[in-house]
């Protein structure tokens, strides 16, 4: 039988798909800057905000506390590579042109999660949600047939983020506590980068007055990414420790659905009728996924109430 479902989990995983499904809109406002720069300026300033709300709530030893649970320190550092890979690999990847690529990227990693859930965590999915997941599939097939070649990039994006909620659905510490030890191992290159940036002239965050900088608008929205950066990850966390992972890779949908409204409605970018023949398959898994625990979630107290 299925566990019940943690509202507080769903809650948390809708908020951060959402946040990630309509954040192009806001690093377009970031256009100017190099993307190498806007992920270093991510790390810097989420790690200063974790750490510093992290330190003021419960005072320096919480770094310590996180680290002594069981495999911590090794597995955070790896989750904080694959994020920190994702992240490089998909600004590299749009500004190299393969914007249909990474978008095709993160259509393919909830069905990963699926697989993980199921091979590695030991999940299971009734009947409809098998359905549900078969569509999907064929949904993703069809969009990775019609693209012509072989979606090396998208398959990297894919296997990198779901490699990362693997990593922290299985390690078990407070949500804010992992984000802000993966934060603290990633901000030392990240700042030594920044540093190098500005001194040798391709900058413009701290001569953001002078004629050669960004300017003090940009340098805000730099500032601000870093909360931007961190409160989705934070509920993604949350969200992969409460309910399954399988369901979690199904509600992963609601992130790139939104790109592709942002991208066709705000950008003006091209959606053909092949394209949407994919993108509804996989939005038709989804209302069956949806339904299917609706519908459980609406019999379990009904079951509970028979049985007592």
């Amino acid at each position: 039988m299925s566990a019940p479902l943690d509202p507080r989990g769903l809650l948390a995983a809708t908020a951060a798909f959402v946040l990630w499904g309509l954040m192009p809109l806001y690093w377009h406002l970031l256009k100017s800057v190099p993307p190498l720069q806007i992920i270093a300026h991510r790390i810097l300033w989420s790690a200063v905000l974790v750490a510093g709300w992290l330190s003021w709530r419960q005072g320096r030893g919480w770094l310590r506390t996180t680290l002594r649970h069981s495999r911590a320190a090794g597995m955070l550092t790896l989750s904080g590579m694959f994020i920190a890979f994702n992240w490089g690999l998909y600004i590299w990847a749009v500004n190299a042109g393969h914007v249909v690529e990474t978008s095709l990227g993160y259509f393919i990693n909830p069905l990963l999660n699926v697989v993980l859930g199921v091979a590695l965590l030991g999940e299971r999915l009734n009947r409809v949600q098998w359905a549900s997941v078969a569509i999907a599939t064929a949904g993703v097939l069809w969009l990775t047939f019609n693209y012509g070649s072989f979606p090396w990039i998208a398959i990297a994006l894919a296997c990198s983020f779901g490699l990362y909620g693997l990593i922290r659905k299985i390690v078990a510490v407070p949500p804010v506590h992992g984000l802000g030890v993966e934060s603290l191992y990633l901000v030392l290159p990240a700042l030594v980068f920044l540093l190098w940036s500005e001194l040798n002239g391709q900058g413009g965050f701290v001569t953001a007055q002078s004629a050669g900088g960004w300017g003090t608008g940009v340098v805000g929205l730099l500032i601000f990414g870093g909360a931007l950066t961190a409160i989705p990850l934070i509920a993604f966390a949350d969200a992969v420790q409460r309910i399954p992972f399988s369901m979690v890779g199904l509600m992963q949908y609601i992130a790139p659905t939104l790109q592709l409204l942002c991208g066709v409605l705000v950008f003006g970018e091209p959606f053909g009728s092949e394209r949407m023949i994919g993108f509804a398959l996989i939005w038709i898994a989804l209302a069956v996924f949806a339904t299917d625990g609706l519908l459980r979630s609406r019999r379990r107290p009904t079951s509970t109430s028979a049985a007592s």
